[in-house]
């Protein structure tokens, strides 16, 4: 399974920016919900949101809650992470990330997903 991810780039503080992924490449089975981590310098990668693809169920880190918005186009495995409000400590490598089971609760540990995309850089300028 590949993950590509696209959309980042620079913005300014308070601005949006909208992030893609698209899983492919999948044979028998095929993701069950898509999420986005990210990891800004000298910093631990750490979860941003996540979204069940069969129910929609959606789960956001508090930091981005009520900025972040996370959706998905479940017949072709495309996930799109909104972001608005943008603040200057959003700026991080976003990463895509896809898992088969579904984790639940569990939806922040970078262990319960099987795949991973490069990464795309949001800058954050104040």
């Amino acid at each position: 399974v590949q993950l590509v991810e696209s959309g980042g780039g620079s913005v300014e503080a308070g601005g949006p920016l909208k992030l893609s992924c698209v899983a492919s490449g999948y044979s028998t089975s095929s993701p069950t919900y898509m999420a986005w981590f990210r990891q800004a310098p000298g910093k631990e990668r750490e979860a941003v949101a996540t979204v069940y693809l069969y129910g929609g169920k959606t789960y956001y880190a508090e930091s981005v809650k009520g900025r972040f918005t996370i959706s998905h186009e479940n017949a072709q495995h495309i996930s799109y992470l909104q972001m608005d409000s943008l603040k200057s400590e959003d700026t991080a490598v976003y990463y895509c990330a896809a898992g088969g089971r579904w984790c639940g609760s569990l939806w922040h540990r970078q262990s319960e997903y099987d795949y991973w995309g490069q990464g795309t850089q949001v800058t954050v300028s104040s």
